[in-house]
This record gives structure tokens, C-alpha cells and sequence, in this order.
């Protein structure tokens, strides 16, 4: 585990940063790896817990022995609901628990720090600003997203800003040439227009400048980077599944 003592987090910047690596750990493990997550999670085995890092990376393992524990501990027991539940409910459940660790953690640092109301204020609308990891596992993030934008523009989509890589591959679109007169006022109205939509894996909002895939089978948006597809790649795929559509797929 990664106790207290590894960190030195004495500004809200940081304290930030920290939940952000966490977060996309935790989000990877529930979209991306999925497959390996539901793995490890194993019912025969003890308590269980999802543990996410700041450098990004996640682990299932059981919970720390030391009592108090350095840092606020994640739900336990998450592996023995996996086969007595839908597996959507089953991840939405570890989700929400995911939510509230990453929440208990943050202010743990915030309060072991000495954060005043000005500094914990600021560090909630910080995180407050991202979708959780609920929303995001659930989709519902990508909804509020579309709502937001069709409500916007109705007249628009996004094949407007980014150009199909083949005629059959609607789910992967890159950025179009643009004169250089007006590629600054075009990329400025794109970012205006769509700047809400959500990438599956990794939560982070869309920025004109990197490459998207969208899944056929869910629909979800998807930076190439986050499910390691590049355009090159993009142009020879006929129809994309995302990594957690594929693994529905492939269990019997």
C-alpha cells in the first residue's frame, strides 16, 4: 500500500494531482482492464479491495494490516459480490465506493495539511469539476455531456470537427485541415462546442488537438492514447469494439 509517509502534499495543487492519478486508476481498472480487474477480484479469496495510485496505476489486494492504517482504506470485500450481482451493477457498486475513497483521501491530506475553508472550498469545486468515477462507469457522464452539447448546437455534430479517417470507420474522426486564417477561430468554436464530451477511459474532457475513436457497439468516445489505437490504425478497422465492449463479447 502507499502509506502517508510517502507523500509530502502541503498544497491544494498537489493534493489535486494526487486525486487525479488515483481517479484515473481507479477509472482504468473499471473500463479498459476490466477483464483483468473482474480476474483478480476472486470470490474464494479474503476481503478484497480496489486500490488506486497516484502514478496512475491500480491494484486489487487486501487491505493494509497496520491499524490505524497510514491513509483511509477503500471498501472491503468488493470480490465477493462479483457473481451475485450483473456485472454492471457489480461495477457501478465498486464505483461509488471507489467515489468516496478518493473523497476521504483527498481531505485526509487536506486536513493532516492544515487546509483552511478557503483551501478545502477550492480544492472541492476542483474535483467537483470532474465526472465521478460512477458517472463515468455508468455512462452517465457521456449523457450529461451530449445533452449539454445538443443543447448548445443542435444544428452541429462532431464529424464537423474531425473528418472520418475511411468512409465506414464512423467511430474514428481526426482533425481536418485547416487555412491558417481560420483554423484558430474554427478550433476555438470546437473546443466551445464539445468540450463536455467525456473519453471513456480516462474521464478528461475532449481537446481538438488529439486524436478520438468511438466505439460502435456503446458509442463512447475514447482518446487513441487511452485504448491504443492511432489513426494509421484507425483507417484499416471496420467496425471498433472499445476494450469493455470486447470483453462482454468474449465471455461466454
Amino acid at each position: 500500500m502507499d502509506g502517508a509517509t510517502q507523500y509530502n502534499l502541503r498544497t491544494v495543487e498537489e493534493v489535486f494531482r494526487d486525486f487525479k492519478g488515483r481517479r484515473a486508476a481507479m477509472i482504468k481498472a473499471l473500463t479498459t482492464d476490466v477483464l483483468e480487474f473482474r480476474e483478480q477480484c476472486d470470490p474464494e479469496k479474503e476481503n478484497l479491495c480496489l486500490y488506486g495510485f497516484p502514478n496512475e496505476q491500480w491494484e486489487v489486494n487486501l487491505p493494509a494490516e497496520e491499524v490505524p492504517p497510514e491513509l483511509p482504506e477503500p471498501a472491503l470485500g468488493i470480490n465477493f459480490a462479483r457473481d451475485g450481482m450483473q456485472e454492471k451493477d457489480w461495477l457501478s457498486l465498486v464505483a461509488v465506493h471507489s467515489d468516496a475513497w478518493l473523497l476521504a483521501v483527498a481531505f485526509y491530506f487536506g486536513s493532516r495539511f492544515g487546509f483552511d475553508k478557503a483551501d478545502r472550498k477550492r480544492l472541492f469545486t476542483m474535483i467537483n469539476d470532474l465526472p465521478t468515477i460512477f458517472e463515468i462507469v455508468t455512462g452517465s457522464a457521456r449523457k450529461q455531456a451530449k445533452e449539454k452539447s445538443s443543447n448548445h448546437s443542435s444544428n452541429k455534430s462532431m464529424s464537423n470537427a474531425k473528418v472520418r479517417v475511411s468512409e465506414s470507420a464512423k467511430f474514428s474522426k481526426s482533425m481536418p485541415a485547416k487555412d491558417e486564417e481560420e483554423g484558430l477561430d474554427e478550433e476555438d468554436e470546437d473546443e466551445e462546442e464539445h468540450g463536455e464530451t467525456l473519453c471513456g477511459a480516462c474521464g478528461e474532457n475532449y481537446a481538438s488537438d488529439e486524436f478520438w475513436i468511438c466505439c460502435d457497439i456503446c458509442e463512447k468516445w475514447f482518446h487513441g492514447k487511452c485504448v491504443k489505437i492511432t489513426p494509421a490504425r484507425a483507417e484499416h478497422i471496420k467496425q471498433y469494439k472499445c476494450p469493455s465492449c470486447s470483453n462482454k463479447r468474449a465471455r461466454p
